[in-house]
């Protein structure tokens, strides 16, 4: 019976990771029919993952709150926060969201412009202290790789203000050269390396050598 278990979500793998590669490389109306379809239900289950997801956090903090653990006072503030755009989303000044999209005067769109956005530049902001005392750690000069970093650190930021050019003209071409050679080489060699591993990973999947997403067994 466990036996079963196994080979039928392994045997669906395989089946359905064969036809995903098939469609890729088939240049015939049913199968650019087919990933339109495909294409449609991964919005709809993004949709249901948003509504589990919502009630995931609602009763992580319901039971935060229930039990009085270390900071629950913000878990009332996240239900108050929930609650107030929820029903800004909803009302849109008073043309209801499911008949017209967001108005540029509703109660929501002010929420995002004079709470969201705000709240996002103070965070990033605050990340900003964080980056400079990580960049003053890592560019010590104790290697000849850390050395290369610092120095091409320094060129671009001289290189993207104004008393770098005030010193010298060639640090703004540097800077350019810096990013659009060495940068996009190291760039493009990172997503070559994740798609080479993400190929791997779902041969992996499909010939049943990886049953992870069995819950870890084998």
């Amino acid at each position: 019976m466990r036996t079963i278990k196994l080979a039928i979500p392994v045997a669906l793998a395989f089946l359905f990771g064969l036809f995903g590669f098939a469609i890729q490389y088939t240049a015939r109306p049913w199968a650019s029919d087919t990933k339109e379809l495909i294409s449609q239900w991964s919005v709809i289950i993004g949709g249901v993952a948003w509504v589990l997801g919502t009630y995931s956090l609602t009763r992580l903090h319901v039971d935060r709150l229930r039990k009085r653990e270390e900071g629950w006072g913000y878990s009332i503030f996240f239900f108050i926060g929930f609650g107030v755009v929820a029903l800004a989303s909803i009302h849109n000044g008073g043309r209801w969201f499911l008949n017209a999209q967001v108005t540029e005067r509703s109660f929501y769109q002010w929420l995002y412009d004079a709470l969201y956005v705000p709240a996002g530049a103070t965070m990033f902001s605050l990340l900003g202290f964080f980056i400079a005392s990580a960049a003053v750690r890592t560019f010590r000069a104790r290697s000849v790789e850390a050395t290369l970093l610092l120095i091409a650190a320094i060129v671009v930021m001289l290189g993207r203000v104004p008393l770098g050019e005030m010193v010298t003209g060639y640090f703004p071409r540097l800077t350019d050269w810096l990013m659009k050679v060495p940068n996009t080489a190291a760039r493009r060699g990172i997503l070559m390396g994740v798609s080479l591993g993400t190929i791997a990973m779902s041969l992996r999947i499909i010939f049943g050598i990886e049953r992870t997403y069995l819950g870890g067994r084998d």
